[in-house]
Order: C-alpha cells, then structure tokens, then sequence
C-alpha cells in the first residue's frame, strides 16, 4: 500500500515539476543579464 502511494506522488507531482522547468531557465536568463549589465556598468 505504502509503494502505491509514493508511486502516485511520483508520478504526479501537482506540477511543480512543470514550473520548475520553466522558471529554471528562466532564473538563469535573468541571472546573466544582471552579470554582463553589472559589468558592463563597471567598465563604462
């Protein structure tokens, strides 16, 4: 019974699995353009 339930929780995870796969890229996007916009005013 136990293995059902973790195998139901695994098999879906109420998406935010899905978000993740979204915000992640998205999150590292904005993380480069703050880097080269931070360096960018430095150098200028």
């Amino acid at each position: 019974m136990r293995l059902v339930a973790v195998t139901a929780v695994l098999a879906h995870q109420g998406g935010w699995d899905e978000i993740l796969l979204v915000l992640g890229p998205i999150a590292i996007i904005i993380g480069l353009l703050w880097l080269v916009r931070r360096r960018v005013r430095r150098d200028g």
